[in-house]
This record gives structure tokens, sequence and C-alpha cells, in this order.
């Protein structure tokens, strides 16, 4: 059994967090992972705080274990949000988008772990800075909003540069990821592209189907030109965004042809003209099983691998 820090700080039984993604990173997922051993997290988006609150509710019906939800700081809703998880006393919060760290103290006198999402050296030596207990740290291979640095060119520059825990996320798929990332330094992995293809993600079936249909260079990060890129799966929606881009329309003109995209792909199926958040891993993705079977896998695969070099 390979058991890490990060078992211990959070209470896990497999060194393996479900990354939150926006409209995707329901209770019925993120339970779902909890109960297998890993950990499961709500994704916030810019939802309400009222959705957050019943989502919260819903994961406590369908799991005793512990679970996190992932705070966007941007969110204009981010205030009413960490009012709530403290109230809610919930165990952990990752966050991105932002610096927590005036919430921490707060956090830390019931015991909440906190734990951002970094892109860089750094940022993550800023987060350490202000107290947070762990970082998520995320290469530009990951879907959804990343940086530009790989996961395995920034996790060991991270890990050398700070003294609390890494949990390395991007380009991470299976026990083989897991087994570089724990090499790298890392105590621990997140995974977000994997666990669209679970029975238990609420993700539409189309948008499952085109990450499973995926090949190795399928995706592409759009919006490097206004400074907040996004990795997407290719279709007529990032073509045309590309486009924008390319002609140099404005910045506010860009943006906001994205917004609405994911829900569009994610819950409404379309996705041709909606944005599928998915990272370089997609090519990976085969198959759709349920979290316990995907955590025994990657775990089953990571243990043979540990074994394998010992043997070297």
């Amino acid at each position: 059994m390979i058991k890490t820090k990060i078992c211990d700080l959070l209470g896990i039984e497999y060194p393996i967090l479900q990354g939150g993604m926006a409209w995707i990173a329901t209770a019925e997922l993120a339970a779902a992972v909890s109960n297998a051993g890993g950990l499961g997290i709500i994704g916030c988006g810019n939802a309400p705080v009222e959705i957050i609150r019943e989502e919260i509710k819903k994961i406590r019906e369908l799991t005793n274990k512990p679970f996190g939800v992932n705070v966007m700081l941007l969110s204009p809703y981010v205030d009413e949000i960490m009012d709530l998880l403290y109230d809610e006393r919930v165990p952990v919060i990752t966050t991105g988008a932002g610096n927590p760290g005036k919430y921490i103290e707060k956090f830390k006198e019931i015991g909440t772990k906190v734990i951002p999402v970094v892109p860089s050296v750094a940022l993550a030596k800023r987060m350490e800075r202000v107290n947070v207990d762990a970082l998520i740290v995320e290469g530009t291979e990951a879907g959804g909003h990343i940086g530009e640095l790989t996961t395995m060119a920034l996790v060991p520059q991270v890990v050398d540069a700070v003294d609390i825990p890494v949990i390395a996320a991007g380009g991470i798929g299976d026990g083989r990821g897991m087994m570089a990332a724990l090499a790298l330094g890392a105590k621990g992995v997140q995974l977000g592209t994997r666990f669209i293809c679970s029975k238990e993600c609420i993700a539409h079936e189309e948008y499952k189907k085109k990450v499973i249909k995926a090949k190795d260079r399928d995706t592409l990060a759009t919006g490097r030109s206004t400074g907040h890129p996004v990795r997407v799966i290719k279709n007529k929606f990032s073509k045309k965004f590309m486009e924008l881009e390319k002609n140099c329309a404005d910045k506010e003109t860009i943006e906001s042809f994205g917004v609405g995209s994911l829900k569009k792909a994610a819950i409404d199926g379309d996705v041709k003209n909606g944005s599928v958040m998915a990272g370089q891993i997609s090519g990976l993705v085969k198959d759709i099983k349920s979290c316990k079977e995907i955590l025994e896998d990657i775990m089953k695969e990571a243990e043979k691998i540990q074994q394998k070099l010992k043997d070297f």
C-alpha cells in the first residue's frame, strides 16, 4: 500500500484528489471518490452560495468520509462561499485564481485544510508564507485553466522551494503518472480528466465520448493572448476562439465569446459549440468506469511499478 503525508494530512486512504471542475465536480462525483478512498472535491465555479450549500448537504448524505470544496477566488460570491464553508466545517478547501491568505487564520481555528492550486515557484513560495497546508502544483497539460510550465518541470522545482507537501496535477491519469509524480517529490496527485469519464460523473454522455475519442494531439490552449489560457479539446468552438485571437480581437470580445461555453458542452452536451475542457491525458482515457474501479486500477498499477523499481 502506498501511503504518504497527504493521506495522513487529509485522512484519506489513497494519495489521490479529484479536481474541483466547475459544472462537473458535483456532490455525486465527489462522494464516489471519497467513498473509494481518495478525496472528492465539489467545484464551486461561479455558483452562488445556495447551490453550494445544497451540494454540501447532498455529499454528507452520500458519504461520511473527508471531502473538499474548490473555491475560485475570482467568483463574485467568494466571501459568502467562504463563510458557508466555515459554518459547515468543511474538511478541505482547495483554491484557484488568487491568494486565499486572508481566509487562512479563521480556517486554522476549526482545522480545515487550505490547499491552493499554483502554476509557478514564486506563487508556491508566497502561499507557503501565508501558512497554507499543502500545494496543488498544476502543469500546463491539465484541462481547464492552466499556466505555462509543464508538470515534469514545475513539480520538482516547487518541491525544492517549499517545505510543505506538494500534490502534482496536470498530465496524470494512471498509475504510471502517479509514480512519476511521487518520483519528482510530490506526496500525492490530483486528477480531473480521468474522473470526467466515470460512471458517477454527471457530465453529459457526449462530453465523455469526446474525451474518450480524443487522441494525443487533440487538445489545445485557448486564451493565451488574454492571459487566461484554458485547455480544451479541439472543436468548432475552439476554432472560432483561436480565430478571434489570431485576428487580434480585443480581450473583452474574446472572453465574452467563451461565457457559458463550458455548461453548453458539459451539461447540455453540445460538444461542437461548447468548451470541452480536458487535459492532454485525454488520449489515455479509453473507457467509463466507476470511481472505485478507477482508483483501484491506479493504485494497483502504481504498486506494480513500485515493485519493479525495487527489482532494478
